[in-house]
């Protein structure tokens, strides 16, 4: 469902992301890790078309995001590290604004957005005008709206920052949920803890460059080394951990 060939972003003398060779398929919740500054980011904007690769290409659904971007982007949902949103809008209103972009009739607009503010608690702020939310709450209706076109590739990036514990039980769900569908999540994220728990595979970039992909035990054959995922994190990066 995406496949990475050769992607390299480089912004004058310096190379973000270097060769970056990956596939991941329908149905699985893959983790992309790394210290700060790894390329995680870049990967993720040159993945979603925010930016334009020095080479190599990012392909999803089987649609080349620079080549067929209109075909690609309809396939994704992508959830960013800071919301962007509407602030003059209402909750509901913003949701609707997104929806008709996808075409999604407003019945089933409607629909979908009882589910998921009843899901994430935001149905008594669904006609307040989002200036008035929170981080968390913001966070919350970009969830809910980047779910609401059921798209194939789910792209997230650090999703738990500014929930609450509840939130983030709900979220982990959902990408659980979304990959039993047939759905592929692509979960860029600093809390090991729920990269462990929900990815079927993991990514792990240093540098620019993946130094691993495969399963949480293929990594401990890979580093030698017994522990969960944040002893690893640290024995293959040598990095501090910082949110």
């Amino acid at each position: 469902m995406i496949v990475l060939e050769d992607l390299t972003k480089c912004f004058e003398e310096v190379c973000a992301v270097r060769d970056l060779t990956l596939s991941v398929p329908a149905g699985e919740v893959f983790a992309f890790l790394g210290p700060n500054g790894a390329g995680k980011t870049t990967t993720i904007k040159v993945m979603t078309g925010l930016l334009r690769p020095t080479r190599g290409r990012a392909i999803l659904g089987g649609f080349d995001i620079q080549k067929q971007p209109f075909e690609a982007k309809r396939l994704i949902g992508y959830i960013p590290d800071h919301p962007y949103v509407y602030e003059k809008l209402s909750g509901a209103e913003f949701f609707h604004f997104i929806g008709d972009l996808f075409r999604v009739p407003r019945k089933d607009q409607d629909e979908k957005m009882e589910y998921y503010f009843n899901l994430f608690g935001l149905m008594s702020a669904r006609d307040k005008l989002i200036e008035n939310y929170s981080h968390g709450m913001k966070q919350k209706l970009i969830m809910s709206i980047s779910l609401l076109h059921d798209p194939r590739i789910i792209i997230v990036d650090e999703p738990m920052v500014g929930l609450d514990p509840q939130s983030m039980r709900i979220v982990k769900g959902l990408f659980r949920d979304w990959a039993k569908k047939g759905a592929t999540v692509f979960l860029s994220t600093h809390a090991l803890s729920v990269a462990e728990e929900v990815a079927d595979r993991i990514g792990l970039i240093h540098k620019g460059s993946l130094i691993f992909h495969g399963t949480l035990d293929e990594m401990r054959s890979f580093a030698h080394k017994e522990g969960n995922l944040e002893e690893l994190f640290l024995e293959l990066t040598g990095s501090e951990i910082s949110d």
